[in-house]
């Protein structure tokens, strides 16, 4: 059995001013995701298939920065909690106080890169397909974010890797449910998506891919992932977090089914 080690949140503190090992995996999310959109515009036929260049792809994280934000905290608002913040409306915007969604952050973009292309001319799945193999080392960064802080623990178990957690107010060996989708959600999921994206491939197949991959992988994972204390399991026995992704399976099928049928038919005609 093993016992969380309790790091400090905080990982630098200058005076009152705290900087934090959440804030800096988000940093480090989006500098892995501008990165490595950097090293995919070299090729050619994702510069041509996108239209973007290197001042493109910074205009595209900006948009996409916001998405996650405001998506991400909406839907922890409007998902998990809303009664509570139907009450204190005000406290929507304390972002200080935590409570993020991912499930809303994926809305968020979704929403903020098809106002990008809308406003830049550009194809929608096509700046999908590009963007989907660069978020997934975000999801794995913001994870460890979770471990550093001891929440988001999982459910009792006695596999021997089992930690316990005294965030969590017991002393209950539990699944470290936040490394789990540290592997699934991120480190497996971006090795899948960027060798699928490198292959010849049918537009928005590599989209229909992601929300797949992460859905199957978080599905799994909920059920070693403790349910939120507030909610606990809803319908048929399933938490939130299966529910809500849940339909990123049944969407991300179809998508790939389609694509990959439009394709075989503009190579017939």
């Amino acid at each position: 059995m093993l016992i969380h080690p309790q790091f400090d949140p905080i990982a630098i503190q200058i005076g009152p001013l705290a900087v934090r090992w959440y804030g800096l995996m988000y940093l480090l999310g989006f500098g892995l995701f501008w990165w490595l959109g950097r090293q995919r515009l070299r090729r050619p036929d994702v510069a041509a298939s996108t239209r973007l260049d290197a001042q493109g792809l910074d205009d595209l994280l900006f948009f996409g920065v916001l998405g996650v934000v405001l998506g991400g905290r909406l839907g922890y608002v409007f998902f998990y909690k809303p009664g509570y913040y139907l009450e204190h409306p005000l406290e929507a915007l304390a972002l200080w106080q935590g409570g993020m969604a991912f499930h809303g952050g994926l809305i968020g973009v979704l929403t903020a890169l098809w106002l990008f292309c809308r406003l830049r001319g550009l194809r929608f799945f096509a700046v999908m397909d590009f963007v989907a193999p660069l978020v997934p080392l975000g999801l794995a960064a913001g994870r460890m974010g979770n471990f550093i802080n001891g929440e988001l623990w999982g459910r009792p178990s006695e596999v021997p890797w089992a930690m316990v957690f005294p965030q969590a107010g017991d002393t209950l060996a539990r699944h470290p449910s936040q490394l789990y989708q540290f592997f699934g959600e991120g480190l497996l999921l971006f090795v899948l998506l960027w060798w699928r994206s490198g292959q010849a491939r049918a537009r928005g197949e590599i989209s229909g891919l992601f929300l797949v991959g992460y859905g199957t992988a978080r599905f799994l994972v909920e059920f070693a992932r403790q349910p939120d204390a507030f909610l606990g399991t809803l319908a048929a026995g399933m938490s939130m977090g299966q529910w809500l992704s849940l339909p990123m399976i049944l969407i991300g099928i179809p998508m790939i089914l389609i694509a990959r049928k439009n394709a075989r038919q503009a190579h017939d005609d």
